[in-house]
This record gives structure tokens, sequence and C-alpha cells, in this order.
């Protein structure tokens, strides 16, 4: 009888100290995580997956398309939709906020909570696009972009830690 009691408490004081190995892994992913986002925004070599277009006017689109906003090295990679009102385009309707270009202006800061704030500048030749992105520390980001022929858009994501190159 008194190994039975025995048994259970030791059953017992394992079932209560597992919650806090669980914490302490989940705390430990976390801070993995946000190590991970720091290095590939500093390495200016990363790849931001957008989920969610929001014009000016109208209502938050859902994207069921691969969209994204890659840098590389000094280069701009946007394969972004556009949705509002443009004022000046090329015949057709243009390429919008699909093109490659060089970075201008690149800059790139950490806030308190490590949080990335990035801001660059690009040209296509249909139009100039002043971005600014914010790359949270557990990878989601956002981007608003404002071009001189058409109305600003923004964009939220996330940061693609998994495709390292």
């Amino acid at each position: 009888m008194k190994t039975k009691k025995q048994i259970l408490m030791l059953l017992l004081a394992m079932l209560a100290a597992i919650p806090t190995l669980s914490a302490q892994t989940k705390k430990e992913k976390k801070e993995q995580k946000k190590e991970a986002v720091r290095q590939l925004i500093v390495s200016e070599n990363y790849k931001i997956d957008v989920n969610t277009a929001m014009p000016m006017r109208g209502r938050n689109i859902t994207l069921s398309s691969p969209y994204s906003l890659e840098i590389r090295n000094d280069s701009v990679f946007s394969y972004l939709p556009y949705y509002g009102r443009a004022y000046s385009v090329p015949y057709g309707g243009g390429s919008g906020l699909i093109f490659n270009a060089p970075l201008k202006e690149y800059t790139m800061d950490l806030d308190k909570k490590g949080n990335a704030v990035i801001k660059f500048s690009a040209r296509s030749p249909e139009d100039f696009f002043e971005f600014s992105a914010k790359v949270f520390s557990n990878g989601t980001a956002s981007i608003d972009v404002i071009m001189q022929n058409r109305q600003s858009i923004s964009y939220r994501g996330e940061l693609d830690t998994e495709n390292k190159k």
C-alpha cells in the first residue's frame, strides 16, 4: 500500500513538471525564431511571402497565389499584386508592382523590441516606389508602398525563414 502511494505521488510530481518543461521549450523556440529572423534581415538576403493586400479603398484581399517581396544583395524583386486607383499608367495597365530593380537608399534599423524597420526606394520603367516594411520578431511582416502614379497600398505576410539561400 505504501509503495502505491509513493508511485502515485511520483506520477503526480511528474505531471506537474511537464507543463514547465514545455513552457521552457516554447520560450527557447521563440528566442530561436527571433534570432533567425534578425540574422536573415541583417544579411540583406530575405524574402517576405505576402498573403493579404490592403488597398486604400475597399476591403482587405486575401491572396491565394504566392506573392512575395524579395531583397537580394542590392536588388529588389517585387512580385506583388496591385489593387487601387492608377493616375497614369501605360496602355493595358502595365505591370504594376511586378518588377526587378536596384535598391536605392536602403536603411534597416532594429527597434527596442527587436523588430526590423526597413525603408528603401526603387524605380521601374513605369513608376517610382517607396517601400516601408516592418518585420516583427516572430517573422510576421507588414509592407507599405507609396507610388507616384498609383494610390498607396499595404500588404501583410511572413518572412520566409525556411528557404535560406
